[in-house]
C-alpha cells in the first residue's frame, strides 16, 4: 500500500490538432513526470478524457506509458462506470501484467443508494486481480459515497486499499482518516486540499496540477508526509492560484494549457470539451512563468 503514498498524477491524453492520440507527446509527458519525482502514474482517469477514447486507443496509451516508465514508477489504471457488470467484464478481459492497481470511480449519473455503491464495489472486488482505489467525486458522479460506505468497504475487502476523496467535505475526510482500518490510504482528489489533508493524516494525492509542476508538487507532498509543514505550506501557496485557474473552464483544458506553455504536449481536446478562453490562457501562461522563474 505504501506504493501509493505520495504523488500520483492523473495523466492527460495528448492529441494532435486533428484529434488523433499524440504518442510522441505522451512519451514526453511520461518522462517529464518521472523526472519530476512523482511516485506513480494514473492512466485513463477523467483527466485522460477516457470517455472519448476507444478500447483500442486506451490499450495503446497504456502500452506506451508502461513502455516508457519501464518499471521506474507504479502504474494505476482507471476502470470504472455506471454499469456494474460492464465494469466487471472489462476487468476480466484486461491484461494486468504491468498494472499495479485499479482506480474505480463511484457509479455516476444513476445515483445509486449507499447500499448500491457498496454492492457495486463488492462485485468489482470479487474479480479484481490488483488492489482497488475507490474514487469519490460527487461533483462529477452526482452522488456522494458516504464515509460510512467507504469505511465499510475498507474493512470488508482486503483488496480495497485506498480512497481518492474528492468530495471537498473535510469533515467526511476526517471521519475516514480517523476510523479507517490500519493501512488503508486516504488520497486527496482536490489539489488545493492536499496540504490540509496531509496535516490531518492523509497519504498523498492523485493530482491534476501536479502534472504541470511535478517536482514542486511532489516535493510539497513528501514534506507534508514527513511533517515538515512549514516547508510544504510555502509550496502549497506557490501553487494555490494556478490550481484554481486550472478548473475555471473545466478539466483538462487548464492543465493542457500549462503543458502546452512548457512545450510538453499540445492543448487539443476531443469534443464535447472545448479549448479554454484566450483570457484564461494568458492568465495561466503568466502564472506558469511566475512559478517557473
Amino acid at each position: 500500500m505504501k506504493d501509493f503514498q505520495g504523488t500520483g498524477v492523473a495523466m492527460v491524453t495528448p492529441f494532435t490538432t486533428d484529434y488523433k492520440v499524440d504518442f510522441d507527446g505522451l512519451r514526453k509527458l511520461t518522462e517529464f513526470l518521472i523526472a519530476g519525482g512523482v511516485e506513480y502514474l494514473v492512466v485513463m482517469g477523467t483527466t485522460g478524457e477516457s470517455a472519448t477514447l476507444s478500447d483500442e486507443e486506451k490499450q495503446a496509451i497504456l502500452n506506451t506509458v508502461v513502455a516508457v516508465a519501464d518499471g521506474r514508477v507504479k502504474i494505476v489504471y482507471g476502470i470504472g462506470g455506471n454499469d456494474t457488470q460492464k465494469v466487471v467484464n472489462t476487468i476480466e478481459k484486461t491484461d494486468f501484467t504491468h498494472i499495479d492497481a485499479i482506480l474505480s470511480v463511484s457509479p455516476y449519473y444513476n445515483k445509486p443508494t449507499q447500499e448500491g455503491i457498496y454492492q457495486h464495489y463488492k462485485s468489482i472486488a470479487a474479480v479484481a486481480p490488483k488492489p482497488i482505489i475507490l474514487y469519490n467525486v460527487p461533483g462529477r458522479t452526482g452522488s456522494n459515497m458516504a464515509a460510512e460506505t467507504t469505511l465499510r468497504l475498507a474493512k470488508d475487502f482486503s483488496n480495497i486499499i485506498a480512497v481518492k476523496e474528492a468530495s471537498g467535505n473535510m469533515e467526511q475526510v476526517m471521519k475516514i482518516i480517523h476510523e479507517r482500518p490500519e493501512g488503508f490510504l486516504v488520497i486527496s482528489g482536490d489539489d488545493n486540499l492536499t496540504f490540509p489533508m496531509l496535516a490531518l493524516g492523509g497519504d498523498g494525492v492523485i493530482s491534476v496540477s501536479g502534472q504541470g509542476f511535478p517536482e514542486l508538487f511532489s516535493t510539497m507532498v513528501r514534506e507534508g508526509l514527513a511533517g515538515d509543514f512549514a516547508a510544504a505550506r510555502i509550496k502549497h501557496y506557490r501553487l494555490f492560484e494556478i490550481t484554481k485557474m486550472l478548473f475555471q473552464e473545466g478539466n483538462p483544458g487548464g492543465i493542457k494549457a500549462v503543458l502546452a506553455h512548457q512545450n510538453i504536449c499540445g492543448a487539443t481536446m476531443r469534443q464535447p470539451l472545448w479549448p479554454i478562453s484566450a483570457s484564461l490562457d494568458t492568465a495561466i501562461k503568466n502564472e506558469v512563468d511566475a512559478i517557473l522563474k
